[in-house]
């Protein structure tokens, strides 16, 4: 129950927030309100490259120690195991082979397929990584953990729509593709695509778990731990309605933080209504749960780019000052974007997980004591 309130709260204040900033402030809010959504109601400004320079020097600053600290710590772990790879890994090597070539060809006799790509590929993704987990630990969420796994497609769906809302604001992303496809249409094809974004995620994490050396000595690493715990909660909870309330006013400069503010301010509700949170492991100086879940928000990342750059219905990106030296669709720098998303699906995938089974527990990483 607490575990409802705190996210119920959260999401209403996600929506809340950012609307009333555009309301309060004079603004139009009916331009953003269109379904299904538009493009170019957000005018963005050109690429700058003192912008360029500084979000990338701040990025270098904030991943170089980390890295540092992982690679230096290539401590001895023991293997894991090797295990059959299950049939039905095989299945989904097939149809995710068949589903990219159905995506990125044009010929006239799969026309009407091609639109319909992006769920066949992601689920023969989810597929091969739950057999790669199998293979080399002898389980995985889809193995193990059947009903939880399931229950993150639905879970999937709702959360990526809070993304969707939140993007009206900043227009960062748009669809093409979709034609003049009719509001309860474009909502059904949407809601199954993104249906597969946390179980991807967390598949991935579980593979990249099974790999101590990528997050070696992150476990161990500086504690991020304030004198006051809830009131530097509150603060934070704070700055992050503030940021929301202005990110549809100011888009250009706040658009970053349409990937931070509402991890942050699920997190901080967690820690000022006392419950578990993966700040806890921070505070302690353990960063696995940080480190494990950002790369494999990172590698879907690549993949989603990959396979989106050549579909029919695909996105496009409008970033203000960075759009440049671009990596698929995606300029460069957004995939840092990528980093603290996995954070949030950790927590949002712990909304519904047994308490003491959330994603982000660090005494939840098996391959942690191989």
């Amino acid at each position: 129950m607490k575990k409802l309130i705190i996210t119920s709260l959260s999401v209403f204040l996600l929506i809340l927030l950012p609307a009333a900033g555009i309301i309060l402030s004079g603004g139009d809010i009916i331009r953003y309100t269109g379904f299904p959504p538009a493009a170019g109601y957000v005018e963005h400004p050109p690429f700058s490259w003192a912008v360029f320079i500084i979000l990338a020097g701040f990025i270098f600053f904030v991943l170089l120690h980390p890295v540092i600290h992982i690679i230096r710590s290539g401590s001895a772990v023991k293997p894991v195991g090797s295990y059959p790879f299950p049939w039905w890994g095989y299945a989904g090597v097939c149809t995710g082979l068949l589903s990219w070539i159905v995506a990125w060809t044009r010929l006239p006799l799969l026309h009407e397929l091609q639109r319909w790509t992006f769920l066949p590929l992601w689920l023969s993704y989810i597929i091969i990584v739950n057999a790669l987990c199998v293979r080399r630990t002898g389980s995985s969420l889809l193995t193990g953990r059947r009903g939880y796994y399931l229950a993150l497609f639905p879970l999937s769906a709702l959360f990526w729509w809070v993304f969707e809302y939140l993007n009206r604001f900043t227009a960062n992303w748009y669809y093409t593709g979709t034609g003049s496809l009719a509001p309860m249409r474009y909502f059904l094809e949407a809601t199954l695509a993104f249906s597969t974004v946390l179980p991807a995620v967390m598949a991935t994490a579980e593979l990249v778990k099974s790999y101590p050396r990528l997050y070696s000595g992150s476990g161990s690493y500086i504690r991020l731990r304030p004198r006051n715990v809830r009131a530097t909660a509150f603060i934070t909870i704070i700055i992050s309605g503030i940021s929301l309330f202005f990110t549809g006013i100011y888009p250009e400069w706040l658009f970053p933080l349409l990937w931070v503010s509402p991890a942050v301010l699920l997190i901080s509700m967690q820690v000022l209504a006392g419950d578990d949170s993966v700040a806890d492991g921070i505070g302690s100086g353990d960063w696995r749960a940080v480190a494990v879940y950002s790369l494999a928000a990172l590698i879907c990342g690549f993949f989603w780019e990959m396979w989106n750059i050549e579909s029919m219905a695909r996105w496009r990106y409008s970033i203000p000052f960075v759009h440049g030296f671009k990596l698929f669709e995606m300029p460069l720098l957004g995939y840092a974007g990528y980093l603290p998303f996995g954070i949030e699906c950790a927590v949002v995938a712990g909304i519904i997980s047994g308490r003491g089974e959330e994603p982000w527990r660090t005494g939840y990483l098996p391959s942690c004591n191989r």
